[in-house]
């Protein structure tokens, strides 16, 4: 089955998500959804990727088509990965099915 839509999640450090979706639109993605967050790396996280990590997150989650999943990837990367101030990682998720929500009206007895 192949899939038609991959979930983009990008974790930087907080104030960095603007600039993320930034490039993530001039690759491609239409919108997203920022949520707050609080992380909890410990020690040998920070020894192991060679940066202070700091515990305020933004999460960035944009739903793309597969085709240009790559294409926002490398462009979060290139603006915003761990070499840089937002020290951003990103990575993506098959997504198996999509709906629209539809708000119904609801008659009150």
């Amino acid at each position: 089955m192949d899939n038609k839509f991959e979930l983009v999640i990008c974790i930087v450090n907080a104030g960095f998500a603007q600039n993320v979706m930034a490039a993530a639109r001039k690759a491609g993605a239409r919108g997203g959804t920022i949520l707050r967050a609080r992380g909890s790396a410990n020690p040998e996280a920070e020894e192991f990727f060679n940066i202070t990590i700091q515990p305020d997150k933004e999460i960035l989650m944009i739903l793309s088509s597969a085709d240009a999943k790559d294409n926002i990837i490398r462009a979060i990367y290139n603006d915003s990965g761990l070499t840089t101030e937002g020290q951003g990682i990103a990575f993506s998720l098959p997504v198996e099915r999509t709906t629209t929500l539809k708000t119904e009206k609801i008659e009150s007895k």
